[in-house]
């Protein structure tokens, strides 16, 4: 092509996607018509691909960073909305462990989906759970270097639309492995031999019982948060799993609890651990029922604290007369129907009220032990 003013210069002009573009390649005779042949043949071969060779010089006259950096910088970015430090560990752990062999020092732009492919095949039907973990994080890194402009837009680690064509689904390779539950009919005799216990542990077994919640939204709970006049314990959105607040009504057994608990100044935890200043451990509970003779391999079953939430909602649904609906709410699980979700704006509270103290009366297995529960802790 040659302007006006004569000046001289190599131009490529291509089509992709349906739209013709142009494409500079250097002056003449700067760049001879050798050298414009090399780089036409190169853009021709991007273009056969679907790769924009604008869009690809201009990414390489960027400095692409590694997967590792880039992994890093996603890492730091978004920890701060996660739920807790554990989550960034395990985001850290397994990505060191299974990405960083294959893809770790590659820059982002070099990552193809053979690469992919290479991290997953060896773990996807023996860690099925961890493979599909791996492969979720490696697509939200591909998708910030992509936005960042590191990269082109197609993920190779994408699963819908892509990766679910090369690799079979995880449901089909492993059944998902829920927490072992203790049947709904045998926890009644837990709560009793249960309630034989004045530690701190085994109060906020009983209250986690009590209240079907979560062990990290026990473990955390502050008294600031417990409203005892009205039975009402408010869990905030930060600590909950669908970050929405929650609040749960507490049942007579359950403020029979807190009553037994001592208030520890400067600690603002309701269940105080062993350090100053801090709750519980996040195995306080797990610990307590191996001590119990409950754990992997144990005869008396290898039921774990998060499975009483699976006997309440058994107990709901078997024994209770109180609509699906209302259980559900009582376990802050997240509704999956959209429009459902749009038009829900109560928590059925009064009737969640109800169903926890029927819930409480159930696991009243002896009555003699529940009104030892004071005694017992201040023993303690």
């Amino acid at each position: 092509m040659v302007s006006k003013s004569g000046a001289k210069k190599w131009v490529l002009r291509y089509t992709l996607h349906g739209r013709r573009r142009e494409m500079g390649l250097g002056s003449y005779p700067s760049v001879g018509l050798a050298d414009a042949r090399t780089l036409t043949l190169k853009c021709k071969r991007q273009v056969a691909k679907g790769s924009d060779p604008i869009e690809a010089r201009r990414m390489e006259s960027k400095r692409i960073p590694a997967f590792t950096a880039c992994a890093a910088r996603y890492i730091r970015g978004h920890r701060h909305g996660w739920q807790n430090a554990k989550h960034a560990r395990q985001w850290v752990s397994t990505l060191k462990t299974y990405a960083r062999p294959v893809i770790g020092k590659k820059p982002v732009n070099a990552i193809t989906t053979e690469d992919i492919l290479q991290i997953l095949s060896p773990i996807w039907a023996t860690k099925t759970e961890t493979a599909k973990r791996v492969q979720g994080r490696i697509e939200n890194i591909m998708d910030f270097a992509a936005a960042h402009q590191y990269r082109d837009p197609l993920n190779p680690a994408r699963w819908r639309g892509h990766l679910d064509k090369l690799l079979p689904r995880p449901s089909r390779v492993k059944k998902v492995a829920h927490h072992p539950a203790m049947p709904y009919a045998e926890v009644p005799s837990f709560f009793d031999e249960l309630s034989r216990n004045g530690s701190v542990s085994a109060l906020a077994l009983k209250f986690l019982i009590l209240t079907a919640s979560r062990t990290l939204e026990v473990l955390h709970a502050e008294w600031r948060e417990i409203d005892v006049p009205a039975g009402v314990w408010t869990v905030p959105a930060s600590r909950m799993k669908t970050r929405r607040e929650h609040r749960v009504p507490l049942s007579d057994s359950a403020m029979r609890v807190l009553e037994a608990l001592p208030r520890i100044q400067g600690c603002p935890f309701v269940f105080p651990g062993s350090r100053n200043g801090r709750p519980l451990s996040n195995m306080a509970l797990l610990q307590l029922m191996r001590g119990m003779g409950y754990g992997v391999n144990s005869s008396r079953g290898d039921y774990v604290p998060h499975g009483f939430r699976s006997a309440f909602r058994d107990w709901s649904g078997e024994v209770s007369s109180f609509p699906r609906e209302v259980a559900e709410m009582a376990l802050a699980h997240a509704i999956e129907n959209k429009v459902e979700a749009a038009y829900r704006r109560g928590d059925l509270f009064e009737k969640r009220r109800k169903m926890m103290q029927e819930w409480a009366d159930y696991l009243k297995h002896s009555k003699s032990a529940e009104a030892n529960w004071p005694e017992a802790a201040r023993d303690s």
